[in-house]
Formats: C-alpha cells, structure tokens, sequence
C-alpha cells in the first residue's frame, strides 16, 4: 500500500529527471556505472510517456534489467578495447622490439641506450658501448634489453 502511494506520483519525467542526476552523479564519479544507469531510467521514462498506466513494478523491473544489461554489455565492450589502448602516456611501449646502440656501458646489468635525443636506463646482459641491444621490454623508465648478435 504504501509503495503503490508512493509510486502514484511517478510519471515519465520523474525517469528522466532520475535519468539526469544519474548522469551528473558519472560525471563527480566516472566509471561509466552510473552513465548507463541513468540512461536505462530515460528509457524507462520513454516507454512511461509511451504507456503511462505502466505499474511501478514494471517500471522497477524494466529499470534494473536494463541497467544490469547495459553495465555488463559496456564492461565487456570497454574490456574488449583494453587492448586497443593507445600508448600516449606510455613513450617507452612504443620503442619495445627496436634495436640501439649502447651509450654508456651496461655493466652488471645496468647502462644506458640512446633513443632518439634521450638517454634511457637499460637493464640487461654486459654490453660494451657501442654494441647494438635491442629493447624486450619496459618497467617503469628502464629499459629490459637483449644483445643483437653481430654474426
């Protein structure tokens, strides 16, 4: 009794009103969580504006399918481009598998390499400077590198 009092006054733009703040809230707390959310109450306002004597039921029903549904498909689709991501913000990914010359000698695993204008930490078996390495991997702003045979 007293939820269908409360739900009485429900109409399709108190949805969209829900719908709004749900969107503002993503916006304060980002993670696409709400975002979806708050378009799964817009359509529900939609389909409330389509058949207004819709029972609150229904009405919390379709709301928690589609914002269930909604956040999973999301997570897998933005897990999915996971891998795609660029590698702006991570310069060194992008020399991985390139061959440099050592410029100060890597001696008991740790020298440097020339990249571009920059000299970078490299870490990896001896190498003379001069000796060609080429570059296997990153952790944090060193480089693991490798020695190119000169066969």
């Amino acid at each position: 009794m007293i939820m269908d009092q409360l739900f009485s006054h429900v109409v399709y733009w108190t949805w969209w009103i829900i719908g709004i703040l749900l969107v503002i809230l993503e916006i304060s707390a980002p993670g696409t969580f709400f975002l979806w959310m708050g378009i799964s109450a817009g359509i529900v306002g939609v389909i409330l504006y389509i058949v207004p004597e819709l029972a609150w039921e229904l009405q919390l029903t379709i709301f928690s399918v589609l914002s269930v549904a909604t956040v999973l498909i999301s997570r897998k689709y933005l897990q999915k481009n996971e891998e795609n991501q660029s590698t702006l913000s991570q310069r060194g990914k992008r020399y991985i598998g390139m061959t440099v010359v050592v410029e100060d000698s890597i001696e008991n695993g740790i020298g440097k390499v020339r990249i571009e204008d920059t000299l970078w930490r490299a870490a990896g078996q001896d190498a003379s400077k001069g000796n060609k390495v080429r570059i296997t991997g990153i952790d944090g702003a060193t480089f693991q590198v490798e020695r190119v045979s000169t066969e």
